[in-house]
């Protein structure tokens, strides 16, 4: 009998490795089930956002307008997603290692491991993917905004194609992907250069090289307003992109396995909305006090120029950091929209001011709150991304422009690019028109809006 329990204690002891292992299994692999779960969650909140960006520009361009924003927000997120996948993912994460850019080549999955039940690699690899691709999908939409109303439509989705799938990877990489600005140690934790300022970039040369539209400026630098066709839809759209935000920033914490990255994701969510709180009110407050009324408009994105500020670096502010970061932004952007007025560069529903100033910003401000960043490897990334995407994108506009045009003629911009390009309208029963305005920089500017049937035809500007 003491033979066999001697026996039966040898058993169990040496039983005892395999069953710690079995017990640690489950735990590992509900650590991936949890990251990858993050990762698509979070994903299509930032899917979302591409609703938030089209009700937004929506809202801001005139009603003869509206059919071919809502295109062109929906068809470039098909435009990402395609290239994204053919070129994208491949060229910013596949082999950088310290470099300037990756492989070329379809990017596909493999999970071998993971099924084999070796969850070393934390996440299953296509959540990866459709996570860091909305990311290239959002980039593209603070373009389409900026030179609506007057650019073709195929030359814009011709643009697309090659922002998203060379240039916005290229330059990923040198952040996101393990390339030369890593090495550095350049913090952009959620996009405010990377993302955000990469589309304000590509904004900024195509509005200059297409031109403002027909009326904008007048004599003796008056800028003329161009009032937008819906206010509710703006500030839908805004508050789509706002709670798309926390997918956007919350996801890049690129985990959800653990206590700790359930802490940090809860930080940089009320981070991100607290500086989307202090860029609005901020906003509002200094229109208040320059001229005297507060403008909608101006609100709307002083609240998303608060989310683009904190984007960079979500994770170390306090809250109250974190509030003032965005408040920064708002009052950025109340500044920005009238000296891109003056210079003449037509931006129909502020981006530039929105995401390029404020993209800016947000990525210098990081080691006002992160003692790891440093301000000169900051600014070292915001200049080299922005020689870069200038450099690359007016290439490509000139082009473009040279080849197939990208400018609508005079005709067509005069009757809406809903029906000269895509031959339908977004509101077929009515036409809007402006007699009058202040001066007010507002992004759509300030008019008394007249409504008549469209049975009796109205001339718009």
């Amino acid at each position: 009998m003491k033979q066999l329990c001697s026996l039966m204690i040898a058993g169990i002891l040496l039983a005892l490795p395999s069953l710690g292992l079995a017990e640690d299994a489950p735990v590992s692999e509900m650590s991936f089930v949890l990251n990858t779960f993050s990762f698509l969650i979070m994903g299509i909140l930032v899917m979302w956002m591409a609703a938030g960006f089209g009700m937004l520009e929506a809202g801001l361009v005139r009603s003869k307008n509206v059919a071919t924003i809502c295109l062109k927000n929906i068809a470039l997120f098909g435009v990402a997603g395609i290239l994204y996948y053919l070129v994208g993912y491949n060229l910013m994460y596949s082999g950088v290692d310290g470099g300037f850019f990756g492989s070329f080549g379809l990017w596909g999955a493999d999970d071998a491991a993971a099924a084999a039940g070796d969850f070393s690699g934390k996440y299953a690899a296509a959540s990866d993917w459709f996570f860091q691709m909305v990311f290239c999908g959002a980039a593209c939409s603070v373009v389409s905004g900026c030179v609506a109303e007057r650019i073709k439509l195929w030359s814009f989705m011709a643009f697309c194609v090659v922002l998203t799938g060379i240039i916005y990877p290229i330059q990923g990489s040198w952040g996101w992907g393990g390339g030369w600005l890593s090495e550095m140690g350049f913090v952009d934790f959620a996009g405010s250069t990377i993302v955000h300022s990469v589309g304000g970039w590509a904004a900024l040369t195509g509005a200059i090289i297409l031109g403002a539209r027909k009326g904008k400026y007048g004599k003796e630098g008056r800028v003329n307003p161009m009032p937008g066709s819906n206010i509710p839809m703006a500030t839908l759209g805004t508050f789509i992109l706002w709670m798309g935000w926390y997918g956007f920033n919350g996801g890049s914490v690129l985990a959800l396995g653990d206590a700790a990255s359930a802490i940090t994701m809860s930080n940089v969510i009320v981070n991100t909305n607290l500086a989307a709180a202090g860029g609005m009110i901020a906003a509002m407050a200094l229109v208040q006090i320059l001229y005297k009324k507060v403008d909608v408009t101006m609100a709307l994105n002083g609240a998303l120029a608060g989310l683009v500020s904190i984007t960079a670096g979500p994770d170390t502010p306090s809250l109250g950091a974190a509030t003032l970061i965005g408040a920064v932004g708002g009052i950025l952007v109340v500044l920005a929209v009238p000296f891109f007025d003056k210079l003449k560069i037509d931006d129909v529903v502020g981006a530039l001011s929105v995401h390029l100033v404020c993209g800016i910003w947000g990525t210098l401000a990081v080691p006002f709150t992160n003692p790891e960043a440093s301000f000169f490897t900051q600014f070292i990334g915001v200049a080299a991304t922005g020689a870069f995407v200038v450099v690359s994108t007016a290439l490509v506009w000139f082009a473009l422009k040279l080849t197939v045009g990208i400018r609508c003629s005079e005709e067509d911009e005069f009757r809406g690019l809903d029906l000269s390009e895509i031959g339908m309208e977004a509101y077929p029963d009515f036409q809007r028109i402006n007699i009058g305005g202040s001066g007010m920089p507002s992004v759509m500017g300030h008019g008394a809006p007249v409504m008549a049937s469209a049975t009796r035809p109205v001339k718009q500007a």
